[in-house]
């Protein structure tokens, strides 16, 4: 017996495959031999999801576009930077720590054209129009090409003689990426990575993997494949598996080649021996595998581009016995629809392919190679040949039953849903002070000045710097996250501070058209929620309507909240909107470790990831936290002496939710009222008292010459750091 030598492979392909397809010699051909896996295994899903910085690592070679996770192959100790703030007015002075690293990762093996996005821990670090959403100072794409030249950072830290250029190897650099939001480690990275325009045919996939010593035409095209492996055979073994290819060799070489879905050949009767060696012999030997040895379902598993090129399972299953389940793990980007036609089409052709046939055939059959599709005359579906050999004066040829042409799996197979992060760009930030009364019970001793910072769909946070009288900025920390912000289409025109205003509405168009405001019911609005900042007017909602892209028109208004029924008045079209949610607030002047005198000017700076310019805030305190509210309720009354009694009830910074129903506190040191009798806006007579009421008396009224005119009265309460804002009645005396 001789057995047909076939055409060889044996150049070693370098690179993360490595290895060589030795000596291919055999009478199997297909993937019981030359594809059969050995004791060491290949690429697998999760080798490609979690990254790794051992010595040894295999970088695959990436095809198509990927997500991996690559290898750390140089990095410096984490850079600690310290910063000091507070301290100011006898308090203690806080220093905080930072930490950042420089790292680069290899990704693969074979030139790239590009990186896109990045995944940190599972987080977008970096968003497809190639914005960060994290600080750090550089990043760089080496795209693996033979003549690429050194990294500059490498090679001053390490020498230019002792730094490699990794020629051959695409790698990325990153240049002081700050951990904090890592937890002050090197984060687990993820990269999407496009190493060729378009989809890659397998056969070109075989030929650069073998050197050009291994082709194929008309194969699959693959969205994406990393290739790993000791050799050839194992970086392809998947690709065959999954697509059942098979081997021949021709006079060009070896061929990858597709189960075909027609008869390339044909086996007729007459070919057969039906005599061997003068004797008589069946020449049709036929067998079937038992039905429960081929599995029941089969579930692949891939990457899905649809989910970020997260894995994705899709299980098939066939009528009939059995209860073995086989799984089977593929590194390759393809649809949930593609994943589960072929995970159908391998479980379909486990199936068909328990039939197995040799037949005995005269000299002629040595034209027939292994790995093509034959009909065999009076034998039913089509059969590929396996194995030939010459055998006693006759050729052997070992057949495997394949599907024929049947129908296509439908289409509609689901990718399952995932949380997707948002994936905007930073953008510049929108810096906001506010000068605000205290939002909770209690009494402020400073006022209450916050910082408000906001961006587009994809801005986070940014660094906060307060901006001395000579033009130093002194860093202070980081802004709260990003608040709800945007300006009023109109003017509010003023309104009841006693009654729900349901005759006027705020329209308002917020920043970004992912902000939105939300409808609240009457417990919601007694715990404070949907409070906003309109101007300097602080105002209750409780219904939302949205009328547009990132526009609302606010109803159900309860006006002038906190005392600020003063700010009714002087409501502008384009004035500021902001949502207050004491959670998106900052006090600077605390994170300073100071506080503000009423009458200063604060001039606030912000730095984000997406700023050009940073943006600043000024404004000149007011203290409204520390302003004791307007008297109410003023009445006057002729005292039957030539004068006035002029009464008032008082309000106070301390109880606004008036929970005891009883006098509210008076929140001061002591109860002290200006009051001031004006003559259109000159002031005639000041006095102070400390009741809540007051005459003018006939002898005041004609020491001022008042008689027969009609004055203003304006009371306002004195409280312990700032005088209120007034109270006023006209009289005519």
């Amino acid at each position: 017996m001789a057995t047909v030598v076939l055409t060889a492979v044996g150049t070693a392909i370098g690179g993360p495959v490595g290895g060589a397809i030795g000596a291919v010699i055999g009478n199997v051909i297909d993937n019981q031999i030359l594809f059969k896996p050995k004791g060491r295994e290949g690429a697998r899903l999760a080798d490609l999801q979690l990254q790794t910085s051992s010595y040894g690592t295999q970088v695959p070679r990436l095809f198509g576009t990927m997500r991996v996770a690559g290898t750390v192959i140089w990095a410096t100790e984490l850079k600690e930077t310290k910063s000091k703030s507070g301290g100011g007015k006898g308090r203690p002075s806080v220093t905080s720590y930072s930490y950042s690293a420089s790292f680069a990762v290899a990704l693969s093996a074979r030139p790239i054209r590009s990186v896109r996005r990045i995944w940190a821990d599972g987080n977008l670090l970096r968003g497809a129009a190639g914005d960060f959403k994290t600080e750090l100072s550089g990043f760089r794409v080496h795209a693996g090409e033979e003549d690429q030249a050194v990294d500059p950072l490498i090679a001053s830290a390490e020498g230019i003689a002792l730094t490699p250029a990794h020629r051959g190897v695409a790698y990325v650099l990153f240049e002081d990426l700050a951990l904090a939001d890592y937890g002050n480690r090197i984060p687990s990275l993820t990269f999407e990575v496009e190493a060729d325009a378009t989809a890659v045919e397998v056969g070109t996939v075989a030929a650069e993997l073998s050197g050009g010593r291994l082709a194929g035409e008309g194969l699959a095209a693959l969205d994406g494949f990393a290739a790993s492996g000791a050799d050839v055979r194992e970086a392809m073994a998947p690709l065959v598996e999954a697509h059942g290819l098979a081997l021949r060799s021709d006079a060009a070489g070896l061929r990858l080649t597709g189960t075909a879905m027609a008869a390339e050949g044909e086996i007729g009767a007459a070919g057969l021996a039906r005599r061997v060696n003068g004797q008589a012999v069946d020449p049709v030997e036929r067998s079937g595998g038992a039905a429960d040895g081929v599995p029941v379902a089969l579930s692949l598993r891939h990457y899905d581009a649809a989910r970020d090129y997260q894995a994705g399972v899709q299980r098939v299953v066939r009528p009939g016995p059995g209860r073995q389940e086989q799984g089977v793990e593929l590194p390759v980007v393809m649809s949930a629809d593609a994943a589960r036609g072929v995970a159908a089409a391998r479980l379909g052709a486990a199936w068909t392919g328990r039939a197995t046939m040799a037949l005995r055939c005269d000299w002629r059959a040595l034209a027939l190679m292994p790995g093509l599709v034959v009909s065999v005359e009076d034998v039913p579906g089509l059969w590929r040949i396996e194995e030939r050999e010459w055998e006693a004066m006759a050729v052997r040829l070992s057949l495997r039953r394949v599907p024929g042409a049947g129908g296509s799996v439908p289409a509609g197979a689901s990718s399952g849903a995932i949380v997707r992060p948002v994936d905007a760009p930073h953008g510049p930030t929108v810096l906001r002070l506010v000068d605000i009364p205290m939002l909770k019970e209690g009494l402020a001793s400073a006022p209450l000045v916050a910082a408000a910072a906001s961006g587009g769909a994809g801005w986070r946070s940014a660094a906060l710097f307060v901006i001395g009288e000579s033009g130093e900025a002194t860093p202070i920390g980081r802004s709260a996250p990003r608040a709800v912000m945007g300006t009023a289409q109109d003017a509010l025109p003023p309104g009841s501070a006693t009654l729900i205003d349901e005759r006027h509405g705020l329209a308002v168009t917020l920043l970004a058209g992912d902000m939105a405001l939300l409808s609240g019911d009457e417990p919601g609005l007694a715990q404070g929620r949907n409070l906003c900042l309109a101007g300097r007017e602080l105002i209750q909602f409780a219904r939302a309507e949205r009328i547009g892209a990132g526009r609302y028109r606010l109803s159900g208004l309860r006006r002038g909240l906190r005392g600020t029924e003063w700010a009714m008045a002087t409501h502008e079209a384009g004035e500021d909107f902001l949502l207050i949610e004491e959670e998106r607030l900052v006090e600077p002047l605390a994170l300073a470790g100071t506080q503000a005198e009423p009458g200063s000017l604060l001039r606030l700076s912000a730095i984000g990831i997406g700023d050009v310019e940073p943006p600043q805030a000024v404004m000149a305190v007011t203290g409204e936290a520390l302003m004791p509210p307007s008297p109410v309720h003023l009445h006057a009354q002729a005292d039957g002496a030539g004068g006035w009694t002029i009464g008032w009830t008082r309000r106070s910074r301390n109880g606004w939710r008036w929970l005891s129903g009883s006098d509210t506190p008076l929140g001061e040191e002591r109860e002290l009222y200006a009051v001031a009798v004006m003559d259109g806006a000159a002031i005639v007579r000041r006095a102070e008292t400390d009741a809540p009421g007051w005459t003018y008396a006939g002898t005041m009224i004609a020491d001022d010459d008042m008689a027969g005119r009609t004055v203003a009265v304006e009371v306002r309460q004195v409280g312990t750091f700032a005088t209120g804002r007034a109270g006023r009645i006209m009289i005519s005396v």
